[in-house]
């Protein structure tokens, strides 16, 4: 289930994308599959990197010209020399991170000139109804901090002198199912309709019906729980200021 739209970055052989915040690795992956990327994931839950560690077994058997690794790794102190990275992913972790400003900072660092930031968060309004349905949502241990609105991320990360370069949306019919995970929160076992939304999103995510691609997309727009930004460090001559 992939948030950023990875074939909109033309990746190229060569070229190291790095995924900030990776969880399980599916963006890391993802570009992994392009011929001859290194697909690099940082993460601070070694849990989680080791379910992305085991993934990779199997991506290898399809996709052996690239390079791919995981480690753990601070958004906000990012490991990595200046400007050595083609593409940076920072996908659904803004809201987590209390100097969110410091991740686009070393985002800035790390990029080559020409180089490529693509956020995601979660769009306002949905994530609005959350938080007034589930205190839990918003308070527990790696809970979301803080709702985004996306014009005003787009100036902050304007501000750091990146070039904007277009927008998108995703996952509209994943914002019912965590209304209702938020109706839902801290029961013991979760009510037989959450279970059965849950069922439909997966069934819909292996099995990808036209009717509910479209669907999707007509709602996203509007209803997509991910708002995905696009940005470009200036190349030589470029200004972004």
């Amino acid at each position: 289930m992939l948030t950023i739209d990875l074939n909109r970055l033309a990746l190229t052989p060569g070229q190291l994308c790095l995924d900030i915040g990776c969880g399980e690795g599916r963006h890391s992956l993802a570009a992994y599959a392009f011929e001859g990327v290194y697909a690099l994931g940082l993460d601070l839950s070694t849990r989680d990197l080791a379910t992305a560690s085991s993934r990779i077994v199997d991506m290898q058997a399809h996709y052996p010209k690239g390079e791919i690794g995981f480690g753990v790794g601070d958004a906000t102190r990012l490991p990595i020399a200046d400007e050595r990275v083609d593409v940076v992913i920072a996908s659904e972790i803004l809201e987590h991170i209390p100097d969110y400003l410091q991740v686009l900072q070393e985002a800035m660092r790390v990029l080559k000139p020409g180089g490529q930031l693509c956020i995601s968060v979660p769009r306002q309004w949905p994530e609005w109804v959350c938080w007034q349905l589930s205190e839990g949502y918003r308070t527990s241990p790696g809970g979301h901090i803080r709702i985004f609105d996306a014009t005003h991320l787009r100036r902050e990360v304007e501000r750091f002198g990146f070039l904007y370069g277009g927008r998108g949306s995703a996952h509209a019919l994943h914002v019912p199912y965590w209304w209702l995970k938020c109706l839902f929160w801290g029961r013991a076992s979760e009510p037989w309709i959450l279970r059965a939304y849950h069922q439909f999103l997966v069934w819909d995510l292996m099995r990808r019906p036209w009717l509910t691609r479209a669907i999707d997309a007509l709602l996203n727009p509007f209803m997509g729980k991910s708002v995905v930004m696009y940005f470009s460090k200036p190349a030589a001559g470029e200004s972004g200021l």
